[in-house]
């Protein structure tokens, strides 16, 4: 294995708990629920609260009902600052019934990085179909390469056109195993598709 392997964050078939989308704090919605998904740099949300949608043991890392937002403790969000201070932001969000520091992590970048050769399956929305607003972004991906050549040195970062993956370089991904009570897996998207 070397320092050029990536892997793509996953949602753990584990027992967990499922949280709402985050809020503001002083109530209503955000105007997008979404943005901590979208790979780019945001202004300070201000305070943030959730609650869990399905109750569940308590992870440290894992990910929001969206989907799309990490939501980790104090010792996951540490490494993410440590190993990877430029490529994320980490925003403080309080969870209805718990009382540990919370963040969610937003990687701050993304980059059109697809190995389409290498990929398993590669699946394109055409401009002709259904959703026309979404051509040539990627409607599915199976056996998931990148090239880490077009990330810019980037640790942590999403998929232009691919924006549910959330991709971490190898000692991030080490990092986390020895935080461990991951709800989170990881797949791994550099190398030789027959490698396990």
């Amino acid at each position: 294995m070397t320092d050029d392997n990536f892997y793509d964050i996953g949602i753990a078939d584990v027992h967990q708990w499922v949280l709402e989308l985050p809020a503001p704090a002083s109530g209503g919605e955000l105007e997008d629920p979404w943005m901590f998904g979208d790979g780019r740099r945001l202004p300070d949300p201000g305070p943030l609260m959730s609650r869990p949608f399905r109750e569940g043991p308590r992870r440290s890392f894992s990910v929001a009902n969206s989907g799309r937002t990490p939501i980790a403790d104090e010792q996951v969000a540490n490494v993410f600052r440590k190993l990877a201070p430029d490529d994320v932001q980490a925003f403080p969000i309080k969870v209805e019934g718990e009382s540990r520091n919370l963040y969610i992590i937003n990687a701050t970048k993304r980059f059109r990085c697809v190995d389409e050769k290498n990929s398993k399956e590669v699946h394109v929305y055409p401009s002709d179909g259904v959703a026309p607003e979404r051509a040539g972004t990627y409607r599915a991906i199976h056996g998931l390469r990148i090239n880490p050549a077009r990330a810019e040195g980037a640790r942590v970062f999403r998929i232009q056109g691919y924006l549910s993956a959330l991709i971490v370089a190898v000692e991030i991904k080490h990092a986390l195993e020895e935080v461990g009570n991951l709800g989170v897996f990881f797949t791994r998207v550099t190398g030789p598709q027959s490698e396990p």
